[in-house]
């Protein structure tokens, strides 16, 4: 009779063990879909945002173009024009983030540095662990009683 018992506790904490593995990885496989939507999201908003800021800093260059070389022309000094070139670069780049290729061109270079330069990407003094945190805790908290 303890045999068979015990062969059902078994069976029992076998497929108990089974079910939580699987539990595990659906929570994570469902946790790291979830980051990558929200990662999705926060690019197409800062997309979103570069090609509104462009819409109004085009305006703004197109008036201050017109105006700057109006007064140069009018004025015959062409020192006028020389804010229209740092403007100019200004307006190219937001105009490659909103609608051009940089971040597919940040992409590759992010996954390049990712291969070739992975000590760059290194923490100082390492990964944290659970005990450097728990010694942080413990030195900074005025409860602990094991000090």
């Amino acid at each position: 009779m303890g045999f068979i018992f015990s062969k059902s506790m078994n069976e029992s904490m076998k497929n108990q063990k089974e079910f939580m593995l699987m539990n595990a990885r659906l929570q994570l496989e469902r946790q790291l879909i979830m980051q990558s939507e929200m990662r999705e999201r926060q690019m197409a908003m800062q997309i979103a945002w570069s090609r509104e800021f462009l819409k109004y800093f085009g305006t703004f260059f197109g008036f201050a173009a017109i105006s700057l070389t109006a007064g140069a022309i009018k004025r015959k000094k062409p020192a006028f024009l020389v804010p229209i070139v740092p403007l100019s670069f200004i307006l190219t780049y937001q105009y490659d983030l909103g609608y051009g290729t940089l971040l597919e061109r940040m992409k590759g270079e992010a996954e390049d540095i990712l291969e070739t330069e992975k000590s760059k990407l290194q923490l100082p003094r390492g990964m944290i662990t659970f005990e450097s945190i728990e010694k942080a805790r413990k030195e900074q908290s005025i409860f602990f009683i094991d000090k």
